[in-house]
């Protein structure tokens, strides 16, 4: 009996260990839509409506629906057990909000760059960033209905990207498919590190 109250009594004192995600990638590419899609708390966002003040600094090339826009970060969390949480930071996409991304970095484990093909320069700066840092990222291709569909050995030649960086097909807006990406993200960083993932 004293044995299973301490047991309980040293599960109530641990602390999770904690993985802190970056979501990143250019304006309107779906990261306040995949940190909400796979986090399981009601994610904070700051998101703010676009307005005329906007114009001429902000592009809505080929994402003309888009309405509002994230003004400092995205918040969502995902527990994978009692004593593993992931921490996830969708980053501002647009140029004047990039004094953040540094705070936002760090600590991170890594960062996925979601890319819109109809939008594909606008991942360059997100990739730079994360290779001048050193930090492991993969590439989501969030596959937007309409949008031409590009393979991921294409996307990889267009963004010039070095062979061990993954790159994947993914819908921002599916759970299933941004743990995916996620998965995908720390086995990346597993392969880095040399460390053994298990699938369970």
């Amino acid at each position: 009996m004293d044995s299973v109250r301490s047991d309980r009594a040293e599960s109530a004192r641990r602390i999770p260990l904690a993985l802190k995600i970056l979501v990143a990638g250019g304006f309107g590419a779906g990261k306040t839509t995949l940190v909400g899609a796979v986090s399981e708390i009601r994610p904070l966002q700051t998101e703010e409506v676009l307005t005329d003040a906007g114009v001429g600094t902000d592009d809505l090339a080929g994402v003309e629906g888009k309405t509002t826009t994230t003004v400092a970060m995205d918040f969502g969390r995902i527990s994978i057990n009692e004593d593993l949480q992931v921490y996830l930071f969708g980053t501002p996409g647009q140029d004047r909000f990039w004094f953040l991304w540094d705070e936002l970095a760090f600590g991170a484990l890594g960062a996925v760059v979601l890319a819109d093909t109809r939008r594909l320069a606008d991942c360059f700066p997100s990739v730079d960033y994360f290779e001048r840092r050193g930090t492991p990222f993969v590439v989501g291709v969030n596959c937007f209905e309409g949008a031409q569909q590009f393979s991921p050995a294409s996307v990889r030649v267009a963004l010039d990207l070095d062979p061990d960086v993954p790159v994947v097909l993914c819908d921002a807006r599916s759970r299933q498919s941004g743990k995916g990406v996620l998965v995908t993200l720390v086995e990346h960083v597993a392969a880095r590190r040399g460390v053994a993932v298990s699938a369970n």
